[in-house]
């Protein structure tokens, strides 16, 4: 029988994201609670400042750009505090956002605009060129490429998005309504193994329930009011916004839960320490890279983290090891928790109290959900068995866009998403992961996938073949891609030829897909009669050399 939630079932509104968060009339914490705080800047935004900002951008998207039900606003920028109240006035306006990864090279930005069919991009001063570049391609118009934060153009040639806000007879437009569970809050792009990333589309109800689901989950632990400061639980971001991770856990959750916000624009070691100890941050989502660098770095100990009461890791596997290190250093527990782009993201989460007891589970499953595992021959798997996990519930997307091939192949008939990870459950309902049936290298919690990297090095003259892997690095606690590759004719095999090879490709794509884990020349690379790339082969081969092999280069 497949495997149903122990968390209590908090009703799910069957209204917009708008609704949801502003019209709704349950709300425990003042119109003037500081949600989004910039550490940095000292700027921020109070419940009714997101909302009046928000609105009068819809209202100015109507007015001045003439914004329709399902036009698609791109969002091309780090975390900033300004980036709710954009989404939102987005949706306000009948909007959808597809937010972009700010490394993306021009290329790999303007894939996702033409492919989202995004009308305007919102971006920030130091990553203008860029997104100007990419518009060009689509054929955005470059007065619909507009800036946000703190940085204005001195030239005054590209707007700022409060002159939007400011348009003269905006108040005449009303907010454009949506269907929860048809019409689309969010186009947001998870790499597939075929190179190009998918646009995953999410439904304002997948948004909504998956929000009322983590509320569940953390119910009676993180409260608006009380908390060491007075002020309630703060949370400190820097995992980024346009990751679902960001876009669900931190900003929907933190508006709706009433919880403040501290928001880094990228993550920083000593900031995120100074930032815990002069705020009295109490909760943090991470990753496993940053349990890794609590655990050992000496900076670490020159800060008191002590108002921290929990820290949830999620996006790549966290091992038993870094859990007990960051509780024997500073006295911190870290529970695991468990998601996809394609489940908005959260389905499961250790429960707080219980996040010393099965160290290593992703915690059980959230509420409104049931999820199995599947044998290959698609039968299912009886508890302790290893499959692969299927998931449903409110909170699983809507499909691929203009992928019906995609969509058919990762959603069942009856509504299960295939999710493409391996693991087990056990008696007590706590799910495990332990591998993945998909080829996806997970770097720092980012998608890289192997097939897209190939194809660029194939392209490179001197490489004849070349396959690409994840090998784990356990300094970094992340896996890193590594290039095996079949040299032209031979030549060239030394750390000069590996070394061009690999600033050759890191010019060519985001920071977060570099060869990190080096390029190692071969004689070929191992297939099947079909041609498949055989990793498994390559992984032992990977294993075979860690002892003695010369660094990686970076």
């Amino acid at each position: 029988m497949p495997s149903e939630s122990k968390f209590p079932k908090l009703p799910i509104p069957d209204v917009d994201l708008w609704a949801f968060l502003f019209e709704r009339k349950d709300r425990t914490y003042p119109d003037d609670k500081v949600i989004y705080f910039d550490p940095y800047t000292k700027r921020s935004y109070t419940y009714a400042q997101v909302r009046s900002a928000a609105e009068n951008f819809g209202k100015g998207l109507k007015a001045l750009w003439d914004w329709q039900k399902g036009d698609v606003l791109a969002l091309y920028t780090p975390n900033c505090i300004d980036t709710p109240a954009i989404t939102w006035g987005c949706h306000w306006a009948g909007g959808i956002l597809s937010p972009a990864n700010p490394n993306y090279t021009v290329e790999e930005l303007a894939f996702q605009l033409k492919d989202s069919g995004a009308r305007a991009i919102v971006t920030q001063l130091p990553f203008i060129k860029n997104a100007q570049e990419a518009a060009k391609k689509v054929g955005i118009p470059l007065d619909k490429v507009i800036v946000m934060g703190d940085q204005r153009d001195p030239e005054h040639k590209v707007k700022h998005f409060t002159s939007i806000i400011n348009t003269a007879g905006s108040a005449k437009y009303r907010r454009t309504k949506a269907k929860p569970s048809e019409d689309l809050a969010f186009l947001v792009y998870s790499s597939g193994t075929t190179g190009h990333p998918k646009g995953v589309m999410l439904t304002h109800r997948n948004i909504v329930a998956n929000t009322m689901m983590i509320k569940a989950a953390e119910a009676g632990h993180l409260q608006p009011t009380g908390g060491p400061t007075g002020e309630g639980d703060k949370l400190l971001a820097f995992l980024p916004f346009f990751h679902i991770y960001g876009l669900t856990c931190l900003i929907h959750q933190s508006l709706y839960s009433g919880l403040q916000l501290v928001v880094m624009p990228k993550f920083d070691l000593e900031d995120f320490c100074r930032f815990i100890q002069e705020l009295k941050i109490t909760f943090a989502y991470v990753v496993p890279p940053i349990v890794l660098l609590l655990s050992k770095h000496p900076l670490v100990s020159k800060y008191d983290l002590s108002s921290i009461r929990m820290m949830n890791s999620g996006a790549a596997p966290l091992t038993r090891e870094l859990v007990e290190a960051v509780h024997k250093r500073l006295n911190v527990p870290v529970k695991q928790g468990y998601g996809l782009s394609e489940t908005s993201p959260t389905t499961h989460t250790q429960p707080w109290e219980d996040w010393d007891k099965t160290i290593g589970s992703v915690g059980t499953l959230l509420p409104y959900q049931t999820a199995k595992y599947m044998s290959p021959e698609e039968k299912e798997m009886p508890v302790g068995e290893v499959g692969e996990l299927w998931i449903k519930g409110p909170n699983v997307f809507k499909g691929y866009l203009n992928n019906p091939e995609g969509t058919a192949h990762a959603l069942t008939a009856d509504g299960y998403f295939k999710t493409g990870d391996v693991g087990y459950q056990d008696k007590n309902g706590n799910f495990y992961i332990t591998d993945r049936v998909k080829e996806l290298i997970k770097y720092k919690g980012f998608q890289v996938p192997p097939a897209e990297l190939e194809g660029i090095l194939v392209s490179h003259p001197n490489v004849l073949d070349v396959a690409v892997i994840g090998v784990y690095s356990k300094d970094q606690a992340t896996e890193l891609p590594r290039a095996y590759v079949v040299p032209k004719d031979g030549l060239g095999k030394t750390e000069k030829e590996a070394k061009e090879i690999i600033d050759w490709l890191g010019s060519k794509v985001a920071h977060h897909k570099k060869l990190r884990g080096g390029v190692r020349f071969v004689d070929e690379i191992p297939k099947s009669v079909s041609g498949k790339i055989l990793r498994r082969m390559l992984k032992v081969k990977a294993q075979e050399e860690e002892e003695g092999t010369p660094k990686a280069h970076l």
